[in-house]
């Protein structure tokens, strides 16, 4: 009734059934600190982002330059030509960015997010204090800017947030950063 052979392989099994585990539960674990909520892996990033970035920005990534800039009531975000003779990616940044400032100023952050990611810092305080944030779009030389103001505490920081989730991801290659 007793095997001996199975005997000495029992521990060597038990060794592959825990190493398994824990390669599975480790697995698990980075899966979920690289592309759950709140955070921000390699799901999001490069390829993935650039041609979703295509989806919603009609204008070249790879020739034009985007920028978030905070300042103490909020921040200015610019995108501008690399070559001052592209006046199709000139016409097409301005039409965008003019498009989006009317969108931001009802509250439809939508476009961002579709990009960067539904989880999106500041976008649920940002959608809700539309009307407690100033979006000003103007014209620039080389392209366009919007400018986005607040006198509370929260709303400034929901912007400070937002613009470093997409600072980040605009820094990326084909990104426009």
């Amino acid at each position: 009734m007793n095997n001996p052979e199975r005997a000495t392989r029992s521990p060597v099994r038990r060794w592959w059934i825990a190493a398994l585990a824990v390669f599975t539960i480790a697995a698990a674990g980075v899966a979920w600190y690289s592309f759950g909520p709140g955070h921000h892996g390699t799901a999001n990033t490069d390829a993935a982002m650039a041609t979703r970035a295509q989806h919603v920005m009609p204008f070249d990534l790879n020739r034009t330059t985007h920028t978030f800039t905070k300042t103490a009531d909020g921040g200015i975000e610019t995108v501008v030509v690399e070559n001052a003779s592209d006046t199709a990616d000139l016409a097409l940044i301005r039409t965008h960015l003019r498009t989006e400032a009317q969108n931001f100023r009802r509250g439809n952050y939508s476009d961002p997010a579709k990009i960067h990611g539904m989880d999106m810092p500041g976008v649920t305080e940002l959608e809700a204090g539309a009307a407690r944030v100033k979006v000003v779009y103007a014209q620039t030389r080389g392209g366009a800017q919007i400018t986005y103001t607040s006198t509370e505490p929260t709303l400034i920081s929901a912007l400070h947030a937002w613009f470093d989730r997409q600072a980040s991801d605009h820094s990326l290659p084909g990104m426009g950063g």
